[in-house]
């Protein structure tokens, strides 16, 4: 039977959005004394809210201090770590930056067991108005869970002038909506409430993951616009994504109405299609088979999930497969999306860093360039 400790269950600190009413400075502090309460270890930073203001050479606001912002949302089992290269790279391009925490994130696994996808709604809201506050222009970014939750609040909040999209998590598998029915007997069986559970030796993300964080994800696509949205959308997607329905990226894009659009859609093949960039990644020489789902926002040179990082991604071998994951965790054949047809290949790494970030850097400048 699987064993489950401390970490998988509750915190009880964690559940709700805590932020409203409160500047956004002291929610991040009120947050990092949250983190410092519950995590058994000392790495906060990098699971913590944090804010970014312009770089010094940008375009100042009218009646406000900057002229355009962006709140950035990680995905889910995620933390603000994963936003962190998008963030220098909008200051950088005079954006004040702020970057939220969603409740049940950066704690431990357990705190997703209760929270329900409408506090990471009003979470994101909240960060919404810090920044309207600051700015004229305002722009939500987000990877994964966090692409979904910035289409959500985008379709209600008339201020939202933009979106930046990676990886958006706009549909998963219907299975999805079935994983609550664990109730039924998890009250008894604490072990149903998980989907599985895992080492959880990344401290920026969880690897042990519970059915609720699933049913809650599929609810939140299902709140999701069905019409097209009106705005200038940037989006970033792979084709080979074993976590979401990468396609349904594909339909968004095809009812933006605003003619300022632009995907890059990494994979194997051209899938010629108008207003579509293709990027391959299938890049043998690098041993790289495909892009991921975990990839897209992250550059190479990352120290943590980067080309020589300290963190390897072997979960899909850690219950499955001991000898492979042992020798995941040293070396690997190949890196990739985690796909039968890939594992078949030999011992396979999944792919945490993209290969042309510095690419997608630059077709993101040239974006930003062309709003009005």
């Amino acid at each position: 039977m699987t064993v489950l400790e401390k970490r998988h269950r509750a915190s009880g600190m964690n559940a709700p959005c805590a932020a409203a009413g409160l500047p956004f400075a002291d929610y991040v502090r009120q947050t990092r004394a949250m983190l410092r309460a519950v995590r058994a270890d000392s790495v906060i930073d990098g699971n913590a809210p944090f804010e970014l203001l312009p770089a010094a050479d940008f375009s100042r606001g009218r009646g406000k201090p900057y002229r355009r912002g962006i709140l950035l949302t990680h995905g889910l089992s995620d933390s603000p770590y994963h936003m962190r290269h998008l963030a220098a790279f909008f200051q950088c391009n005079g954006f004040r930056v702020m970057a939220v925490l969603l409740p049940g994130h950066g704690t431990q696994p357990g705190d997703l067991l209760d929270v329900r996808w409408q506090e990471w709604a009003r979470t994101v809201a909240y960060g919404a108005d810090c920044l309207d506050g600051e700015v004229d222009e305002l722009y939500l970014g987000g990877f994964s869970a966090g692409g979904a939750l910035s289409v959500h609040h985008a379709a209600r909040d008339a201020r939202v002038r933009g979106l930046f999209l990676f990886s958006p998590a706009l549909q998963i598998t219907a299975r999805a909506r079935w994983a609550n029915l664990h109730k039924l007997v998890s009250w008894l069986i604490p072990q149903a409430a998980w989907v599985n559970v895992q080492a959880d030796a990344d401290p920026y993300k969880y690897e042990s993951f519970c059915k609720n964080a699933a049913a809650q994800m599929y609810a939140l696509t299902q709140a999701l616009p069905r019409d097209g949205l009106n705005l200038p959308v940037f989006a970033a997607a792979s084709a080979d994504d074993a976590t979401v329905r990468a396609q349904a990226t594909l339909r968004f894009m095809q009812h933006v109405r605003h003619p300022l659009r632009k995907l890059l859609w990494y994979a194997a093949e051209d899938p010629k299609q108008a207003d579509i960039e293709w990027v391959n990644n299938y890049l043998p020489e690098q041993r790289i088979l495909s892009g991921a789902h975990t990839a897209v926002v992250m550059p190479p040179e990352d120290a943590h999930y980067g080309a020589r990082g300290d963190y390897a991604n072997c979960q899909h071998y850690y219950a499955k497969d001991a000898e492979r994951y042992a020798t995941c965790l040293t070396r690997a054949d190949w890196w990739g999306e985690v796909l039968p047809q890939h594992l078949a290949r030999g011992v396979v790494r999944r792919l945490t860093w993209n290969p042309h970030y510095a690419a997608m850097e630059a077709a993101m400048q040239t974006f930003i360039e062309g709003l009005t």
